[in-house]
């Protein structure tokens, strides 16, 4: 049985913060039911402005879609009906918005006194900045991230991840299944809120522990992270032809000298310790490199990987595709999508007995009609009469449409 099976959730997210959390809970089994307007979560559109983009694609599968124009007193009050029926509410609109529309946690509750209810945001609900726009690199640039990456002497940058937002999405998938393992003992629902900021910043508790709460984190740069751990080239023309090698105890460093044929390097007394080495760690660096640059990264990797030194080669994007190792744990699968046909999707990372299988993402107002029959016990004549006034909208798939 799926872990979650039972718990059901309205997901009124956009983008990528509240889907990565929704999708989260599909992934463990919950009945996740996407509420969305009449043109679409704008995730839809991101990258080309086609239905089912990507983008889209990777953050909602395993969900349902229905289409509501809450703007529409109607509309709303489909949404509150609905309420009644569901555990878990969650939203992460622009500040106002949900306000805008009257939605609020009391509104809700008021209709469902157990309905747990999420609010992911920026900066948060309260402080200087709470009506603040975000998105996941604001969110990180306000969490520190930008000012510990890159090299000292250089701009900050902004990480490539978006730990902002599917990091946010995740702890709130986090609090949100523990307010339900609360709803099942007292049958009491809670309002959740996270902030961007806030969940980003809990990724910054490793940097700069020796200054900590008093300077300023320095930036990593390739050569932090003490005389040995680094990223190292190796042979090939690639950007990403590099290995990072990270060395902690004197156990790894024997390990790495006598893996890359370099037992003098035990002995050298630059490197005789771990101060000498770091007083000398320019001239280590390129000690390695040396070696590094005669192999590719792949065998560098198989070299110093069994040898006992943590290693990994870089990999790209195009990497995580094709490498054996991920290939052997079948982490990227392919599904039939409705209308682009096979698609390829990164699978639930946790392995346990109650995650589901990989399913594609809905197209736009595909289950409008049988949740809206099935909660709300509407009728074809009501639904009809719905979606003349524009109050929801039904998808029809076109036969043979991935065909096309």
């Amino acid at each position: 049985m799926p872990a979650l099976a039972g718990m059901r959730v309205l997901d009124m997210t956009q983008y990528e913060a509240g889907t990565s959390c929704t999708q989260m809970l599909a992934w463990l089994g919950a009945e996740v039911v996407k509420v969305e307007p009449p043109h679409g979560d704008p995730g839809r559109g991101v990258g080309r402005n086609l239905d089912h983009t990507q983008y889209f694609m990777n953050y909602n599968a395993n969900k349902r879609s229905i289409v509501i124009d809450l703007k529409q007193p109607r509309g709303r009050e489909l949404l509150l009906e609905l309420a009644e029926h569901h555990d878990v509410f969650v939203e992460n609109y622009g500040p106002g918005v949900i306000e805008d529309l009257d939605l609020g946690y009391d509104v809700m509750r008021a209709r469902n006194p157990g309905l747990i209810y999420a609010r992911i945001k920026g900066f948060g609900l309260s402080g200087p900045y709470a009506d603040y726009k975000s998105y996941d690199w604001v969110a990180q640039a306000a969490a520190g991230t930008f000012s510990v990456t890159g090299e000292p002497d250089g701009p900050p940058l902004h990480p490539g991840p978006t730990i902002g937002d599917s990091g946010t999405g995740i702890q709130t998938a986090l609090a949100i299944t523990a307010a339900y393992v609360e709803k099942l003992r007292t049958g009491k629902g809670q309002f959740i809120e996270l902030s961007m900021q806030e969940a980003v910043t809990i990724f910054m508790r490793t940097l700069g522990l020796q200054d900590w709460g008093t300077r300023p984190a320095p930036r990593t740069g390739i050569h932090h992270g003490g005389a040995i751990t680094s990223t190292y080239p190796c042979r090939g023309d690639d950007p990403n032809d590099h290995v990072f090698i990270m060395v902690t105890t004197p156990r790894m460093w024997d390990s790495l000298c006598l893996a890359i044929d370099r037992a003098d390097l035990l002995t050298d007394p630059r490197f005789a310790d771990p101060i000498t080495r770091m007083e000398h760690k320019l001239e280590l660096w390129e000690e390695i490199a040396r070696w590094t640059r005669q192999r590719t990264k792949h065998e560098a990797m198989a070299v110093l990987g069994p040898a006992g030194v943590p290693c990994s080669y870089v990999f790209s994007s195009l990497d995580l595709f094709t490498d054996p190792h991920l290939q052997s744990r079948d982490f990227i699968q392919t599904v039939q999508h409705p209308i682009a046909g096979e698609v390829k999707l990164m699978r639930n990372p946790i392995r346990m007995e109650g995650a589901v299988p990989l399913q594609p993402s809905p197209i736009l107002g595909a289950d409008t009609e049988a949740v809206l029959r099935s909660d709300l016990a509407l009728d074809a004549a009501a639904l009809d009469a719905l979606e003349r006034a524009g109050t929801i909208k039904r998808a029809r798939v076109p036969e043979h449409a991935a065909g096309d």
